[in-house]
């Protein structure tokens, strides 16, 4: 299972941040890769950001490059997103998602945590 872990109030100005994390109850975290994605025009959920089962491979959206980071840390069994510089675009539900090796979780996502919303004022 994924779990959010919410760091900090959902709500900021344009040009703040936040910072959201997950947590997963899995036995092998270390074999896992993570991604948090967003609904986007036309589709369901668009991942912005993922990282290998090793934090060695990071994908960014195109739209979130320089903005977003993405990190995990494996004793913790947690990910966590840095959001930065945000705009109100960046305003959604944010899920984080999982899926074991040989899977990637940006092809298939097994597990879903539960959105946190995120919401970018002008």
């Amino acid at each position: 299972q994924v779990q959010r872990v919410v760091s900090g109030r959902g709500l900021v100005q344009a040009g703040g941040f936040l910072c959201r994390s997950c947590a997963a109850s899995v036995r092998t975290f270390s074999s896992h890769s993570l991604g948090w994605s967003r609904p986007s025009l036309g589709k369901d959920r668009q991942f912005v950001a993922a990282i290998s089962w090793n934090a060695d491979t990071k994908y960014y959206a195109d739209s979130v490059k320089g903005r977003f980071t993405i990190s995990r840390d494996n004793a913790k069994k947690t990910a966590s997103l840095q959001m930065n510089s945000l705009k109100p675009e960046d305003t959604a539900v944010y899920f984080c998602a999982a899926a074991e090796r040989p899977t990637i979780v940006l092809v298939t996502p097994q597990y879903w945590g539960q959105g946190t919303q995120v919401t970018v004022s002008s």
